[in-house]
């Protein structure tokens, strides 16, 4: 059998020969902030909806989330066409797509309330109640099963201290279940808001949810995931719980 020409660190995308950094390779390091308005109007549909701060009583649509609305709009034949961008912004800005919310991109999108309903809640990916600020999806799919996935979201769920399904009481997280994340190459894959963590393992979490409580949704180097100890992380893991609890 011949020799693999290439290693994968795991995470996505061969280095082969080339000293490239994760953020390198993901484009963390030169992205930068997208602007709220959606900038060119090609673009203004593709941004990631699920961010850290969610805000339930944010108004709809107002200032640049006006702006962006309607550049939404010029890149569909019809109003109808636009709905999944527009509520993919709408969790955006509110962190979840209430029933209210629902209703007020219909009055927007020339709609009835029962089809916008009847799209919203066909979809997963759309937060039907407030989460955490940091949303966590554990895949359990057939890849992920058979490399612990099982034992990752147990461990997701203890370093968090919730239940499937229900918010921290710092409002901090909420850890479901995830069908597939298409990162069967990586497993387990995890979804945190709207950002991938591919080759996660048990060891690794509580650096992952310690990361999270102390810098949000910044990158998670490997070296925070499996090799820093808790000193260089700058975060106290004794304790499993929201701060303040053991």
């Amino acid at each position: 059998m011949s020799e693999i020409p290439f290693k994968n660190p795991g995470w996505a995308g061969n280095v082969g020969e080339y000293d490239l950094t994760e953020e390198q390779v993901r484009g963390i390091d030169f992205v930068g902030v997208r602007p709220l308005e959606g900038g060119h109007a090609a673009t203004a549909a593709t941004y990631p909806f699920m961010l850290e701060q969610k805000d339930p009583e944010a108004p709809l649509f107002e200032g640049p989330y006006e702006e962006r609305f309607e550049k939404i709009l010029t890149r569909y034949p019809t109003k109808q066409a636009a709905l999944l961008p527009v509520l993919n912004l709408a969790q955006e800005v509110r962190g979840h797509v209430s029933p209210e919310t629902m209703d007020r991109v219909g009055q927007l999108l020339e709609l009835s309330s029962a089809y916008v309903r009847g799209v919203a809640t066909f979809y997963t990916m759309y937060n039907k109640r407030p989460v955490g600020r940091h949303l966590v999806q554990v895949c359990t799919n057939i890849s992920c099963n058979l490399c612990g996935a099982e034992d990752v979201l147990e461990a997701f769920l203890k370093h968090t201290n919730t239940e499937m399904g229900e918010t921290s009481l710092d409002r901090a997280f909420t850890v479901i279940e995830a069908e597939c994340l298409a990162g069967c190459g990586f497993p387990t894959c995890v979804q945190i808001n709207s950002r991938y963590y591919e080759n996660v393992t048990v060891e690794e979490v509580p650096r992952i949810v310690a990361h999270l409580r102390d810098k949000g949704d910044a990158v998670v180097s490997r070296q925070d995931r499996g090799d820093a100890t808790p000193t260089e992380l700058g975060v106290d893991l004794s304790s499993t719980g929201p701060e303040g609890e053991e």
